[in-house]
């Protein structure tokens, strides 16, 4: 390289430096390197240091300086600041010469390594030519500075890494949540604790760097999360191989079809939990006549086909039969605006994907799946088809293009808590729950709040039917009277033991009441919220994030069967209940609540939040017994435990199941 050629790179690394400087300055952020003496001031936040010899850095991880000498020659983006008749500039020149010789740069800056990131102490100038010339990886001594263990999600996240490192030898691997690295192992086909080879190595690299250049080129660099966090949200949807065999448009084609969900994860409240059908706008006027009438009409469907698909056979399953009677009556209820099928049996998977895409095929523009294992196939369709509508059962689930759906039968179970307390002998009132999903410690602690409301002596003992094959049974034995058993799934569907029990003189047991869901009042709305462009209106009110419906009886989506065995005055305390909950005036979680450990949940004067409900992992001081651990459960129960589990984030992935 010619002195004048040099000067070219110098000039062309200045403007480059200027420019970041300016923006940096406009937009109100650091306009130089960082330096690690300034965030360090002591050792009080230092665990330790290790001495990692010499590595392949790489180069977009190099953001500051061990010192703050020479920081003012320097952006914040390493290129240079200073004038290009400067001695600085002479020798940064010089060292460009040296880049694009015979040998080439070879000599290893030194630095330092804190949180994942490298802050030079020799070899600025290096870095800053190497930078200019975009080499992705820079040879440095390296000293790792650990830091004091925290609950900081960033802390938690790098010693994350530390372990991963160990595994992979790489930098550029790196999270920015605890937890991941270990589903990217499982992605990639490895056990939790495998260490890659060399050759395995070469081959992420060789596509991982494929893949950072359509994040950078999507805007990644923006957001604070890691291009590592971006492909695992990418690997939910198409396999690793796909990133070495696929063109670099069509690979940025595919990160733009799931690039919502990365944008999520910046976020600290992914989801956004609707309680009622606040989209649902069929009360509202039509469009006004003219120019604007004309264009909403053009926007807003006249008609819709819509696909139901169905995990088990109706014939087979109440859960299937329920939501089958859901569309039976958006049939009913909807006429001709709509065309509906239904698909049953559909086993998950590649044979759930298929079944959707012959739905699409055969036209249709909303996809309702029923069950959560369907979650996986509802994720590659909503990426492929993004003009359909794609709709699970299942709460919780952080997608954008998916919108999930349940219902808060909490609500339901408060009210039969409150007929379990006034009908209880002696307080003792027995509770057999399903799996510890979301949703369902909330509705052990409102029954047992509701049992509280009509008996203070109330305590309820808690059995888990994904634990002991027989819970109804145990708990009779144990002399318990009361005992509320699993719910009916439609009230035209009355097979004692059903719902809220009595145990009689004989062993028999007797119904009481029971909540219930009304898919089909769920389903009517929120077709009718797409006809109405609330489907739209909500996604736009919610920033972005993904949506779960998670309606209840004000909106008609749960409510409660009652015996006609009740005795006189109950039916009138569950009708008092029942409209206080729909018109608001009555909160189950509105009062004071100790959990089990004695730690006051709420005073009686605050609200929890929609989500705070939803993800209760704690049980109140008036349940015996506990939330049973993945372990504990019986085999058939833990696949749904794994999607829907209180506690799913802490579980490690299995290769045969769903990415979550």
């Amino acid at each position: 390289m010619n002195r004048q050629e040099a000067l070219e790179q110098y000039n062309k690394a200045l403007k480059l430096g200027q420019k970041n400087y300016r923006d940096c300055v406009l937009h109100g952020r650091y306009p130089y390197p960082q330096v690690l003496d300034e965030i360090l001031l002591d050792d009080s936040l230092v665990a330790g240091r290790v001495d990692m010899g010499v590595l392949e850095i790489p180069t977009e991880q190099i953001v500051g300086t061990k010192t703050t000498g020479r920081r003012s020659a320097f952006a914040a983006n390493f290129m240079p600041l200073l004038d290009a008749d400067s001695e600085f500039a002479f020798k940064w020149r010089e060292l460009c010469a040296a880049h694009l010789g015979d040998e080439g740069i070879r000599d290893p800056i030194r630095c330092y390594e804190y949180m994942g990131r490298f802050y030079v102490q020799e070899g600025n100038k290096r870095a800053s030519v190497l930078k200019s010339y975009n080499a992705p990886t820079i040879p440095g001594y390296v000293i790792r500075v650990i830091p004091v263990w925290s609950e900081d999600p960033a802390v938690q996240a790098y010693y994350d890494f530390m372990r991963s490192y160990q595994m992979t030898g790489l930098y550029r691997v790196h999270f920015s949540r605890a937890g991941s690295f270990v589903k990217l192992q499982t992605a990639l086909g490895y056990e939790p604790d495998h260490v890659w080879t060399a050759d395995e190595r070469s081959r992420f690299v060789s596509g991982f760097t494929y893949f950072q250049a359509a994040f950078k080129k999507l805007g990644g660099e923006l957001l604070p999360v890691t291009a590592a966090d971006a492909l695992l949200v990418w690997l939910r949807v198409y396999p690793f191989e796909k990133l070495k065999t696929t063109p670099a448009p069509e690979l940025a084609k595919t990160l733009s079809a799931v690039w919502a969900d990365v944008r999520v994860l910046s976020q600290s409240n992914p989801i956004s939990v609707t309680t009622e059908e606040r989209e649902q706008t069929e009360e509202a006027e039509p469009p006004a006549p003219g120019l604007l009438g004309r264009l909403f009409k053009a926007v807003f469907p006249t008609t819709l086909n819509i696909a139901f698909i169905n995990e088990r056979r109706p014939e087979e399953s109440d859960w299937a039969r329920a939501h089958d009677l859901g569309r039976q009556y958006l049939e009913a209820v909807m006429g001709e605006k709509v065309t509906v099928r239904s698909m049953d049996g559909v086993h998950p998977g590649e044979e759930a994907v298929a079944a959707m895409e012959a739905a699409i095929d055969d036209g249709a523009q909303v996809l309702f799946a029923t069950t959560p294992p369907l979650i996986d196939a509802c994720r590659k369709i909503a990426a492929k088809y993004p003009a359909v509508r794609v709709l699970n059962c299942s709460a919780s689930m952080p997608y954008t293009g998916v919108r999930t759906y349940y219902s808060r039968i909490y609500e339901g179970k408060f009210i039969t808590g409150a007929v379990a307390g006034a009908m209880s002998r002696d307080g003792r009132i027995g509770y057999v729950a399903s799996n510890p999903i979301f949703g369902v410690p909330a509705g052990i602690n409102a029954f047992a709040l509701g049992a509280r409301l009509t008996n203070p002596r109330a305590r309820i003992q808690l059995r888990w039917s994904c634990v002991e094959q027989d819970s109804m049974a145990a708990l009779a034995a144990a002399g318990v009277d009361i005992i509320s058993n699993r719910d009916i799934p439609t009230p035209d569907r009355v097979l004692e033991p059903w719902g809220l029990c009595q145990l009689q003189s004989d062993g028999s047991l007797r119904s009481l009441a029971s909540p219930y869901w009304h898919w089909g009042n769920f389903y009517v709305k929120l077709v009718r919220s797409i006809f109405s462009g609330g489907w739209d209106a909500l996604g736009d009110r919610d920033g972005g994030r993904a949506v779960n419906y998670w309606w209840g009886m004000s909106s008609r989506a749960v409510d409660v069967l009652l015996s006609q065995n009740l005795p006189d005055g109950v039916p009138q305390l569950v009708e008092i209940l029942r409209r206080g909950i729909v018109d608001g005036s009555i909160e189950p979680f509105r009062r004071v609540i100790f959990d089990q450990q004695g730690l006051q949940r709420s005073d009686g004067e605050r609200w929890f939040s929609p989500d705070e409900i939803l993800r209760m992992d704690w049980l109140c001081d008036s349940v015996d017994g506990a939330i049973p651990a993945y372990e504990e459960l019986l085999d058939m129960a833990k696949p749904l435990v794994r999607l829907q589990g209180v506690y799913r984030d802490q579980l490690l992935p299995e290769k045969e199941g769903p990415l979550l």
